[in-house]
Order: C-alpha cells, then sequence, then structure tokens
C-alpha cells in the first residue's frame, strides 16, 4: 500500500490512499469553480477555457502551454477596484508580467508594483503611467534607482541604510523629491512555508522594528531634504488567508506611527500592507473573498490608527497570486505512463520544473485534470512528473487521474498563472512555453514562446 506525505504540514498529515475520501470516476471529470477559472467548463468531454477547446490550443500553439483566461483576469482586477475603492490597489507584477497584462492594469485603473529594472522596463514599454508605479526590491541598483527618478515612479519602497543614502544622492542629482516609504519588518509570523513568509526578522527583506532599525530609518530620511517620507510598508508573506496577521502587524507599525508623531512631530499619511492573499489551489482549500479582506484591512486600519490617536492613513495593498493566479492553467501532453507496483503510477508530461519548480521549491500543491477528452475509469493514485534529470522534477506529487490514461491525453494543471512563468527556467535547455490569452472563443499569443535558436542566440 503506498504511502504519501503532502507537503502543506498538518492539513493533509501523512495518509494512506484508501485513507482519502472515496472518489467516483465521474469526480475525475469534474471542474470545481473554486479552482479553475471564471470561464471553464466540458464541451463534448474536453476542458475549454475562454470558450476555447484546449485540443485546439494543443495543436496550434503546442505543449506545455500557459493559458490565461483574459475574463477572469480582468474581472479579478475589477474585484479588487471594487472593493478597496478609496484605497490604492497596486498589482505585484512579480506574480507574472507582460506587456498585455500591464494594459490590462491600464484599463482597469489599477497601478502596479515593480521589483526590478526590468519589470518597470516592461511597464514603461506600453506607455503605463509611472505615477501609479512602486519600486520595490532589498537591493537595487544605481541604475535601477535612477531610471525610476528620471521616469517620476509614485513610491520607491526603501530597504536598507544603503539605499537610503544612496537614494537621497541620486535624487539631488537628478533634481528631483521622491515619495519614498520605508519597508518595515513587524516580526509577524506568517502561517506559511519559510520561503514566502516575509516579515520576521531573520531574513533578507526590510528594516526590523524590534531593532529599532526601522526608527533609525525615519531620521535618516527625514534628514534629507530631497527624500518626502510618506508611509510605511509591510508584507508578511505569501498564500495567506486570513487578516489576522495583518491586524498584528497593523498594530505594530501604528506602533512606529506613533512614535515617528511624537519624535519629529510627523504625521503620515500613507500605510501599504502589501499583499500574500492566498488562492485554492486544490479541494478544501480557503480562498478569503476579496470584499471581506477590503472590510477587514480597512476595519483594521481604521481601528489600530483611532486607538493611537492617529488620522486614519490612505491604505494600499498589493494583490499579485489573487488576480492573476486563478485565471491560468498549464496544458501539458501525456509523454510516457509508468506503474510503479504497490506504489503509484508516474505520469510523465512534456514540461516539468522549468515551468512550474513551485512543487520543487517549496512544496506546492496542485489539482490536475485528464484535460482532452472525459473518462469513466477507475481513478488511478499519479504522481505528474517533468522530464528533467531530476528526481525531485514533481508537477503534482499525488493526485488522483483515471486509469486509462494513454501517452498523447493532455493533462491540464489548475490556479498556474501566478508564479510559473516569472520563475521559469531553460533547465535541461528547455525553451519556456507561451503564454496564450483565451476570451469570447479566441486565443492570441500576448508571450511567444521560446525556440531552441532563442536558447543558442546569446552563445558565443
Amino acid at each position: 500500500m503506498s504511502r504519501f506525505v503532502h507537503p502543506a504540514g498538518d492539513r493533509h498529515a501523512e495518509m494512506l490512499p484508501h485513507e482519502r475520501p472515496p472518489l467516483a470516476p465521474a469526480d475525475l471529470n469534474r471542474i470545481n469553480p473554486a479552482i479553475w477559472p471564471r470561464t471553464s467548463s466540458r464541451t463534448d468531454g474536453a476542458l475549454t477555457i475562454g470558450g476555447v477547446d484546449v485540443r485546439d490550443l494543443a495543436v496550434e500553439h503546442g505543449t506545455p502551454l500557459y493559458v490565461l483566461d483574459e475574463d477572469d483576469v480582468r474581472s479579478r482586477m475589477r474585484d479588487y477596484a471594487t472593493a478597496f475603492a478609496g484605497s490604492e490597489v497596486h498589482y505585484a507584477g512579480k506574480a507574472f508580467l507582460c506587456k498585455e497584462i500591464v494594459r490590462w492594469l491600464q484599463d482597469e485603473g489599477l497601478g502596479l508594483d515593480v521589483a526590478s529594472g526590468g519589470e518597470l522596463a516592461v511597464a514603461l514599454s506600453v506607455g503605463f503611467p509611472a505615477s501609479r508605479i512602486t519600486l520595490h526590491g532589498n537591493n537595487k541598483s544605481v541604475a535601477e534607482l535612477s531610471r525610476a527618478l528620471e521616469a517620476g515612479v509614485g513610491h520607491i519602497v526603501v530597504d536598507s541604510y544603503e539605499e537610503i543614502a544612496r537614494l537621497g544622492f541620486l535624487a539631488e542629482k537628478y533634481g528631483t523629491r521622491p515619495k519614498v516609504m520605508i519597508r518595515v519588518t513587524t516580526g509577524v509570523e506568517a502561517h506559511t512555508h519559510e520561503f514566502i513568509a516575509t516579515a520576521h526578522d531573520d531574513q533578507k527583506f526590510g528594516l526590523s522594528l524590534n531593532s529599532g532599525a526601522a526608527a533609525e530609518a525615519v531620521r535618516r530620511i527625514l534628514a534629507l531634504p530631497a527624500l518626502e517620507l510618506v508611509g510605511l510598508h509591510s508584507h508578511i508573506g505569501s498564500q495567506i488567508v486570513d487578516t489576522a496577521g495583518f491586524e498584528v502587524a497593523a498594530r505594530r507599525l501604528a506602533t512606529l506611527l506613533v512614535q515617528i508623531k511624537d519624535e519629529h512631530d510627523v504625521v503620515l499619511p500613507e500605510l501599504d500592507l502589501g499583499g500574500g492573499y492566498g488562492i485554492a489551489y486544490i479541494e478544501g482549500d480557503e480562498a478569503p473573498d476579496i470584499k471581506e479582506i477590503a472590510d477587514g484591512l480597512r476595519g483594521i486600519v481604521t481601528k489600530v490608527c483611532t486607538d493611537a490617536g492617529l488620522p486614519v492613513p490612505k491604505l494600499t495593498v498589493e494583490p499579485g497570486r489573487t488576480i492573476v493566479g486563478p485565471g491560468g492553467i498549464t496544458l501539458y501532453e501525456v509523454g510516457t505512463v509508468k506503474d510503479v507496483e504497490g506504489l503509484r503510477t508516474y505520469v510523465s508530461v512534456d514540461g516539468g520544473m522549468s515551468d512550474n519548480v513551485r512543487t520543487a521549491l517549496y512544496g506546492a500543491e496542485y489539482t490536475a485534470v485528464l484535460a482532452s477528452r472525459d473518462s469513466s475509469a477507475e481513478p488511478m493514485l499519479s504522481r505528474i512528473v517533468g522530464k528533467h534529470c531530476e528526481s525531485g522534477d514533481i508537477i503534482v506529487r499525488d493526485c488522483f487521474l483515471p486509469a486509462d490514461l494513454a501517452p498523447g491525453d493532455l493533462i491540464a494543471i489548475a490556479a498556474t498563472g501566478a508564479y510559473c512563468r516569472s520563475l521559469a527556467s531553460n533547465y535541461n535547455y528547455l525553451p519556456k512555453p507561451a503564454v496564450v490569452s483565451v476570451t469570447n472563443g479566441e486565443a492570441r499569443v500576448i508571450v511567444r514562446g521560446e525556440t531552441e535558436d532563442d536558447l543558442l542566440r546569446g552563445q558565443l
């Protein structure tokens, strides 16, 4: 009897397959609307998204293939704009960024967070207003800061003493006075994987509240006339499904705001609580309602500032995963089906950790379905793996697929719109797949897939 451990921890403690909830063959064909893109359905047995049959996508564009439901992504942008009316919503570009995403953001009235000069270049290349851009990063180069100042980005979030001095020098040089925020490490431990928890003291981001480093950063910025300190920034982690951690962080930030007012007689007008809200990847996952997030965060900020005797600052949030994650899938073709007797069946596909490293990196979990047809075969305990020369090249660690699965079938993985294409690599010299947007029965390439010529172009 096979035994496996779910990497999400206690939520899926070590289980035997027969201990899992029983699955009927029909369950394997079901498309759960909480996990799959909003326009997903089955038509003649095949998965369709945006009115487009995935079999047609595979024929025209090949596999692996990232597929993005434009209506889904745009509707989530609008959901945030509505829920956070009166506040600022800046999409976290690191989740997935390309020119077309920037155009959608501009259409829907959202701002944008960038974390590098490259991401900034994408935004500026299509005329996105620099005033609606915030530049992040723990080690911004002189070139990146210079470009941000020249473009006139709306905010720069400073992350170290060195950066404060560097930015002050450059601001004087360019004759500008950028609005800056301080990234504060609040000490809040988000209940998530250690690689995506970002507010505890022992990590690379921010200036510690507990040690006094954040307060010292305030002093240094206020001493530089070329910099305009407008607020504090906090980001406690990723894939968070409740507001408890944000409440603790907000209370600690309010303490610093009071200290700033008492010491400097300065009231900062802005507060950025970051992003990190979770989505549903597998059955049973909780995905917080956006309106509940908005109402909860506004209530938290209002209460903690009122309790501290401070005016309520303007709130900014930075969703990324919750906007683009649920609307994306990855489509693969099955190459081999290998039964390891007494354990499980290994299903090898034509991609792997080069197009989705999240499972190998921090034990992410996913939902997979046979996408090119439906099936009445019995469930088969499966592990979906890639074609790379690594035993850790796993896309879905444990799932059930139909027992009649065969080479040539198409498998779709749900909720891959965030952090899959962004983290993609060319390991084993596999080209990065294309990204296709689907809507109203039509598909169009928004990021061209790489070719072998692309891989060789930079070599001498």
